[in-house]
């Protein structure tokens, strides 16, 4: 099984790469609650997805500074997980209100 499956955590990357897209993977890990590990797992399968790219800054001195963009496939697809996610809520919430 993937280590990255879950559409909750996919939705959660892209949301805090759209977010800050200069942030390093130390404190997008640290964000997200992720180890390090996972999260630069992560990054590596939403860019073979074609779902971001990664840039990193060739002139800079400090190697470890990269620019994560979402990909206009990376935004499509962010989309329909928010969705498909509010849909989940929203059942759960009608669910919920028919026990009470």
């Amino acid at each position: 099984m993937n280590k990255f499956d879950n559409d909750e955590e996919k939705l959660e990357v892209l949301r805090k790469i759209q977010k800050n897209p200069q942030s390093s993977q130390r404190k997008l890990a640290n964000d997200l609650g992720f180890s390090l590990g996972k999260l630069n797992y992560c990054v590596k399968a939403l860019k073979q997805k074609g779902l971001i790219k990664i840039n990193n800054f060739k002139k800079n001195k400090n190697k470890l500074n990269y620019l994560y963009i979402v990909t206009p496939k990376g935004i499509d697809y962010r989309i329909k997980l928010t969705i498909k996610f509010m849909k989940k809520k929203m059942k759960e919430y009608d669910d919920l209100k028919k026990e009470v």
